[in-house]
C-alpha cells in the first residue's frame, strides 16, 4: 500500500434536497467541521452554513460526508447554480479533510466521489498558494480565467 491510498474502508453519505437533512449529523456540525479543517482557506461558520442551507432550502446541490472508522474524515459542499453553458452547473464551495487523515489519499477519493455525484460542469475557487490546487489540476481542473470581483 502506498502512502496515498486510504488505509481503511471509506464510506460516504450524500445529503441533498431530495434526501433532506439527516438526523445523525446536523448542518451545524458539518459547518463546524469545515471551519475547523479548512485551515487558512475557509470562511466564517455563518458563511459556511449559508452554503449548506442553500442545498436544502433553495435549488440544490449536495453535502457529501466521508467517514473512516465511523468518524467524519472529509466533507464536500456543492451548490447547483441553475445555469448551464456560460456558467457551470455546479460550484464546489467547500472541501476539507480532517487533518488527522491527510496524506492517505482521502482528499482525492472524496473529490472523485463528489465529481461523480455532479451532473454538468463544475467550478471551484482556490487560492494560488493552497496546496490542494495541485490535486485539482491532477483531476483535470484548469484555470482558463482570471476572476475579478467588485465587493460592495
Amino acid at each position: 500500500m502506498s502512502i496515498t491510498e486510504p488505509m481503511t474502508e471509506t464510506k460516504y453519505k450524500l445529503l441533498n434536497k431530495n434526501s433532506g437533512r439527516d438526523t445523525f449529523i446536523t448542518s451545524m456540525e458539518v459547518a463546524n467541521f469545515l471551519y475547523d479543517h479548512l485551515d487558512n482557506y475557509g470562511d466564517e461558520v455563518e458563511d459556511i452554513q449559508k452554503a449548506i442551507d442553500y442545498v436544502f432550502d433553495n435549488n440544490g446541490g449536495f453535502v457529501l460526508i466521508q467517514f473512516v472508522e465511523d468518524k467524519i474524515s472529509g466533507v464536500v459542499v456543492v451548490n447547483e447554480t441553475g445555469m448551464s453553458g456560460y456558467i457551470p452547473e455546479n460550484i464546489l464551495v467547500y472541501i476539507a479533510v480532517n487533518r488527522k487523515f491527510r496524506g492517505q489519499g482521502l482528499g482525492k477519493s472524496l473529490m472523485e466521489a463528489a465529481l461523480k455525484a455532479c451532473v454538468g460542469d463544475i467550478a471551484l475557487h482556490v487560492e494560488k498558494d493552497n496546496p490542494a490546487r495541485f490535486l485539482y489540476e491532477k483531476i483535470g481542473f484548469t484555470n482558463p480565467y482570471l476572476e475579478m470581483r467588485l465587493k460592495r
